[in-house]
């Protein structure tokens, strides 16, 4: 998928200098395409540009208030991206609304291909917003444009993550407290995910019209996943099952202890986030455990720093 006829493709990422956009850019720009980052804020996404080669990325401003920028975003473009998402303020517009006029705006400009990401959860019944709001997203994306791609990554695990550096910091305490322990998730490789959603977006012939849930090798249940961040961190801390009655309450408060947590957050642990269908391997990606790439960027929580144990070891010989 790399070539001379790339460059002279754009392919529009809407929320590009976000946590998900950073890997989603650095698979294309590997193949060579042009990449036309576009949000409200470019400047958050200056961080690309050592990834890019010379005149390969673009910012632009893009907001969903100001239709001009986005159908300045989206012009030329061969193929559209949209991972913006959200889990609080307004849902309807972040995940219904903006999506559909996005997709609108690809079909009428003759774009060859649009992804966009979802969640595995979705559904137009159930009680939490989030969830409602992203299956609204996917219908008004699929009446635009029939030929969009839907990724609905599980949860999305990687150095700048607000997951597993989360719970790593909580785990300094001796004690951790988990709410949903049963719940199980299949938590993707961020890299692994941006490498699928590239390809999607770069091969509409293989991909168009097609509904992916991604996700990782390993399911695991909310306890399981917090004691191997835990492990990854270097920590040892006893962990306490909290009641759902105690999560309900905390959810209202929209507090748990070093970690918020809305009351949508909470409503979506009452349900399992596993995939089901073709995943990733649909895209030829072998997917990535957390064990074998989370000490990476957890290392630096154990005691000493990520290089310490490699200090113990080269004394100790």
């Amino acid at each position: 998928m790399t070539g001379s006829h790339w460059q002279h493709r754009i392919i529009t990422v809407f929320g590009g200098g976000g946590f998900i956009g950073r890997y989603v850019c650095e698979a294309l720009f590997k193949t060579g395409v042009r990449v036309r980052v576009a949000q409200r804020s470019p400047r958050d996404a200056f961080f690309l540009q050592p990834l890019a080669s010379v005149g390969q990325l673009d910012l632009v401003r893009a907001d969903f208030n100001r239709p001009a920028t986005l159908e300045a975003a989206v012009e030329n473009a061969w193929g559209v991206i949209n991972l913006v998402g959200a889990f609080a303020g307004n849902l309807d517009q972040v995940h219904g609304a903006a999506p559909g006029r996005t997709a609108e705006l690809a079909a009428a400009t003759g774009a060859k291909s649009l992804v966009h990401v979802s969640a595995i959860g979705v559904d137009r019944d159930s009680p939490s917003f989030y969830a409602r709001s992203k299956a609204e997203g996917e219908e008004r994306v699929r009446a635009a444009f029939p030929g969009a791609v839907v990724i609905r990554p599980s949860v999305v695990f990687g150095p700048e993550d607000q997951f597993t550096n989360r719970f790593a910091n909580m785990a300094r305490l001796p004690f951790l407290p988990v709410l949903g322990g049963r719940t199980r998730f299949q938590p993707i490789y961020v890299r692994d995910l941006g490498q699928a959603i590239a390809r999607a977006a770069l091969e509409p012939e293989r991909f168009a019209g097609q509904s992916f849930e991604l996700s990782g090798p390993d399911v695991m249940t909310m306890r399981e996943l917090n004691a191997a961040i835990a492990e990854a961190a270097g920590k040892k801390p006893e962990l306490i099952d909290l009641p759902d009655f105690v999560g309900d309450a905390m959810s209202r408060l929209g507090f748990l202890p070093g970690a918020p947590i809305t009351r949508d957050q909470w409503l979506m642990l009452q349900r399992d986030n596993v995939a089901s269908g073709p995943g990733l391997e649909a895209f030829g990606i072998e997917p990535t455990p957390l064990a074998a790439v989370a000490p990476e960027w957890l290392g630096r929580f154990h005691k000493g720093g990520r290089f310490a144990s490699r200090r113990a070891q080269a004394s100790a010989g």
